[in-house]
């Protein structure tokens, strides 16, 4: 087994990127452990948005929808796996940046009475996770990220179906951090803004540049 490992990770030596996540996840520990809110996410709105405890399904599932889309684009194309693992870095990161100098939290968890698996899963989530850097949502810009990576993907071109699955789960992991009481609509707007930001950065900026060389490049073959 541990042959077969190091055999896929010399041929495919991109796949070592994901241990930038390491040093994510003890930042993440950190914020968790050391940082107290001061500053607690709620709207008006949040008011009419109830607790559906059957949301803790495609929240859990977030985490199989990040794992789908490292593992497919690590196989199938390295320089959309970079990118992928760049939109995950840099959200992240900001995200852990925004935590430390603008500390967040909610009061929003109702009590769990029910003894369903669906009300278990949640307060097992409850307890892993409390309620404390939030703004903005994780869950949110990752699942955006994923999505992202999905519909910009060349592998995808001409698979309009999976585009709008992949942006079915997206919206549905999203909804699920209001539903479960997770997050504010402000952490879920925020952790958008900020995704949308990266996107351009990562996506939008690079291919508006590439096809204007391209365009440079007609023209100057043209000329010739």
């Amino acid at each position: 087994m541990m042959s077969y490992i190091i055999g896929f990770l010399k041929k495919n030596k991109h796949f070592l990127y994901l241990l930038v996540f390491v040093p994510l996840i003890l930042v993440f520990y950190f914020c968790q452990r050391f940082i107290t809110p001061r500053y607690i996410m709620h709207s008006k709105y949040d008011e009419y948005i109830p607790f559906v405890k059957f949301f803790i399904v495609p929240y859990i599932f977030w985490f199989i929808y990040m794992a789908i889309g490292f593992v497919y684009f690590g196989l199938k194309s390295k320089e959309e796996f970079i990118k992928l693992l760049k939109f995950i870095f840099w959200g992240m990161s900001i995200s852990y940046m925004i935590f430390v100098l603008f500390p967040s939290g909610q009061n929003m968890r109702p009590s769990l009475n029910d003894k369903d698996v669906f009300s278990k899963a949640v307060g097992f989530i409850y307890s892993v996770d409390p309620p404390i850097n939030v703004f903005p949502s994780i869950h949110v810009i990752n699942a955006i990220g994923v999505n992202i990576a999905v519909c910009n993907s060349a592998l995808f071109n001409n698979r309009k179906r999976i585009k709008s699955l992949s942006s079915i789960v997206m919206i549905f992991i999203c909804a699920s951090t209001v539903f479960i009481k997770q997050h504010s609509l402000i952490d879920v707007l925020a952790g958008t803004v900020l995704s949308l930001g990266i996107y351009s950065v990562i996506y939008y900026i690079p291919e508006v540049i590439k096809k204007k060389r391209n365009k440079e490049v007609e023209k100057e073959s043209a000329v010739k």
